[in-house]
């Protein structure tokens, strides 16, 4: 991870102690890091729609935005693609670091909060 102490502060600034963030910025890294636990802690046994809906809400925010190459979108794709596989659990930081960094690159070009809506078919 490029950007720790950059993700860092938008956890702290922007995630509630339990449920959604009220911004996007918050959502995001939340998202990353309610994944990440998912697969590392529980080896993905807990696995739901709500981690479906995390996931696509990354990639959707994250692709959509247009901030980032080609390439580099290719790679959200691919990163988020495997955390949907949820059979075999995605145990190497790598992906959700890489995905860390896409967000704290996405927050620079958003450094005014961005109202995140309250999806009611989340309940991570």
């Amino acid at each position: 991870m490029q950007y720790f102490q950059e993700a860092r502060h938008l956890w702290q600034t922007y995630v509630p102690r339990s449920g959604q963030a009220k911004t996007v910025q918050g959502e995001l890294i939340r998202a990353v890091e309610k994944l990440r636990d998912e697969a590392h802690r529980n080896g993905n046994v807990n696995w739901d729609d709500s981690h479906e809906i995390l996931a696509r809400f990354l990639r959707d925010t994250l692709v959509a935005s247009g901030l980032f190459a080609p390439a580099i979108a290719e790679q959200i794709d691919r990163d988020v693609a495997r955390l949907l596989n949820v059979d075999m659990p995605e145990t190497d930081d790598a992906p959700y670091d890489r995905l860390t960094d896409r967000v704290v690159e996405w927050a620079r070009e958003h450094p005014d909060p961005v109202p995140h809506k309250h999806n009611p078919d989340l309940h991570r």
